[in-house]
């Protein structure tokens, strides 16, 4: 199915457009990030709805959109986005592979000190996973922390 021409259409209209007319995808992974070493760790786990806008292509703006929009909430004096155009009116990205998607949304939904400096430090901060990797009870969800035993495949990264 070919994607109509969204730019200059609300980010709004698109994503109910992708709701009617793409078929869910179901991500097999998932994000693990720590914020804080005195709090758990997170678990960001892709909308299927989403991931669909995201693998389509045409529906998303650039994530450097979301990126600007954060800077402004991070002044001091911000009360509210006088900038929400440029979610409408920027082109939208292209098809992204399940790789890229998952890029995007860390950009997008991770504090950004978390992915720029991800494998800064004694352990990384962050890391993708299957979620059959995560534990299957959430019985002491609020003690999960990053394995400090990872080993990473070069070949992957």
């Amino acid at each position: 199915m070919d994607t109509p021409n969204f730019q200059g259409r609300q980010l709004w209209e698109r994503l109910i457009w992708a709701k009617k007319n793409l078929k869910p995808y179901q991500s097999e992974y998932c994000v693990v990030y720590e914020d804080s070493v005195d709090e758990p760790a997170l678990v960001l786990f892709p909308d299927p709805n989403w991931m669909s806008c995201a693998m389509q292509g045409g529906v998303l703006p650039p994530v450097e959109i979301y990126l600007e929009l954060a800077k402004d909430e991070a002044q001091p004096d911000f009360n509210r986005h006088t900038r929400g155009y440029l979610l409408h009116d920027t082109k939208p990205v292209g098809p992204m592979t399940e790789k890229e998607s998952i890029e995007y949304l860390i950009m997008k939904d991770v504090p950004k000190h978390v992915w720029q400096g991800w494998n800064a430090g004694n352990k990384p901060k962050i890391v993708i996973c299957r979620k059959e990797q995560l534990p299957s009870t959430e019985e002491w969800r609020k003690a999960w922390k990053i394995s400090d035993e990872l080993t990473f495949n070069s070949a992957a990264a």
